[in-house]
């Protein structure tokens, strides 16, 4: 929740919440620079600086394949002695070939690999209930974020509910009104869809200045997966709505009792009472067993732990919309119900905190999205937005979802500023971030969609920048 106390006590919240945020980084930096030091060079992460000038004499177009290279790795692509070669793990033979392998077991849920080790970063908080932790999305492929690594935001705690005692209430301006059960809901005919969901608060930190390091720090409150669930507007065929029905109250089973108003017009559009993630039952962080999803809506909105909706003929002005979740506005008026959220980009690879290991090709890519739609173009720029060329849209290119993006770059060596930019099916194209302080002010704190820039120093070193 946006701090609601006067100006002075709103800049102490964002210094406390900065702060917290800074020391999370910094500590998955320094485990970032441990394991860079327990690792040697990945050969074929990147060319080799005799193939290199092999491709630079011939004016190759060829791409070499991104990623995240260690400090360790760096210094083998520039000629230096590699590290010393990582401590073998538990279990793993020298020939996979020779041993049997690991046997099934019934119980088994399954298990990433022990080298694969990215992990949700959570800002240390005056206490453990009311916190919120972030997707890294510089490790990220394709488009579908793994339910473990969906970015997590708490107001009062993650509630423990059984599904066979959970109930949907439905009442209000309705014929019918209804309770549902799990089970209830599980027999009416299902969806599965693939969506974003984005807190409000994502890039918060990025409004005056360069503030964070990484991209799991500016943007990793956005996480992707396929929801399935029950369409709502097959709940309203059943209910029978009431003349003059316009809003409906989404109330969680939280212990913050999270409630907000939704238009009932996008409840019809395409709102999913969800209870599926990536396949299998919703994360308890993300609602289990129920929540709503309400596509390229800010995130909040999106109520989890559902338990009631209640249909009006007017918004109900809860806590949340009431004192929270407001944008102020240079002239001292805020604005409310901002819902839908604005085309927005981040190139993911190189990104802060990254180091190239020298001139060569490389491939730019990241993520775009819109609230509004589909993602219709990125363009790319490798100067600071002086010039602009056009990213390739990777399949599939959804409504209310990622998108994928990729673009050829030859790195000559010298000093850049990377960005994206992205717009949407409707036409909106994202702003610059100075653009967009001086429309909405400096003491704006959410929907802060503004290009990121990363800047490229001459020895490889990728960091934010704020243009």
């Amino acid at each position: 929740m946006r701090p609601t106390g006067s100006p002075a006590e709103d800049e102490i919240g964002r210094a406390a919440r900065l702060a917290a945020m800074r020391t999370a980084e910094q500590q998955m930096l320094a485990e970032w620079k441990r394991e860079a030091e327990d690792c040697g060079c990945k050969e074929g992460m990147f060319p080799n600086p005799v193939r290199r000038r092999i491709l630079f004499g011939a004016g190759s177009s060829l791409i070499a394949a991104a990623g995240l290279l260690s400090p360790a790795a760096a210094q083998h692509g520039s000629g230096m002695a590699p590290a010393s070669p990582p401590a073998p793990v538990p279990g793993v033979p020298e020939d996979p070939t020779k041993v049997p392998g690991r046997p099934i077991e019934d119980a088994s849920y399954g298990s990433r690999a022990p080298f694969e080790t990215e992990l949700r970063r959570r800002p240390m908080t005056p206490n453990e209930f009311t916190a919120w932790s972030m997707t890294p999305l510089e490790k990220s492929l394709g488009i579908i974020t793994p339910s473990g690594l969906h970015f997590e935001r708490f107001r009062n705690g993650v509630p423990a509910i059984a599904p066979e005692r959970h109930l949907l209430y439905v009442h209000g301006l309705v014929d019918n009104p209804r309770r549902y059960s799990m089970v209830d809901l599980k027999r009416f005919p299902s969806v599965s869809r693939l969506h974003f969901i984005e807190c409000n608060g994502n890039s918060a930190s990025e409004w005056r200045e360069a503030t964070m390091k990484t991209v799991q720090f500016t943007h990793g409150l956005l996480s992707t997966s396929e929801w399935t669930g029950v369409p709502f507007s097959t709940i309203a065929r059943e209910i029978g709505l009431q003349p003059g029905a316009a809003w409906v109250l989404a109330e969680g089973a939280d212990g913050a009792v999270m409630t907000r108003s939704v238009p009932l017009d996008k409840m019809l559009t395409d709102a999913i009472l969800a209870y599926g993630q990536n396949g299998e039952a919703i994360r308890p962080e993300q609602g289990y067993p129920l929540r709503l999803l309400l596509p390229g809506w800010e995130g909040n909105i999106n109520v989890k732990w559902l338990r009631r909706l209640e249909i009006s003929d007017k918004p109900f002005m809860t806590r949340e919309e009431a004192t929270g979740n407001a944008d102020l506005m240079p002239n001292g008026k805020a604005r409310r119900f901002t819902f839908e959220l604005d085309a927005k980009s981040v190139i993911t690879f190189p990104s802060g905190e990254m180091k190239l290991p020298g001139p060569g090709f490389y491939e730019i890519t990241g993520l775009a999205w819109s609230g509004r739609g589909k993602v219709a173009r990125v363009d790319i720029s490798t100067d600071g937005g002086q010039t602009w060329s056009i990213a390739a849209l990777q399949e599939p290119v959804l409504p209310m979802c990622t998108t994928r993006f990729r673009a050829p770059w030859f790195w000559d060596g010298t000093p850049g500023v990377l960005q994206s930019r992205c717009v949407d099916e409707t036409g909106y194209v994202q702003p610059t971030r100075k653009r967009l302080a001086e429309i909405r002010g400096y003491a704006y704190h959410y929907h802060n969609n503004g290009i990121q820039s990363w800047g490229v120093a001459s020895d490889g070193t990728i960091s934010n920048v704020y243009l």
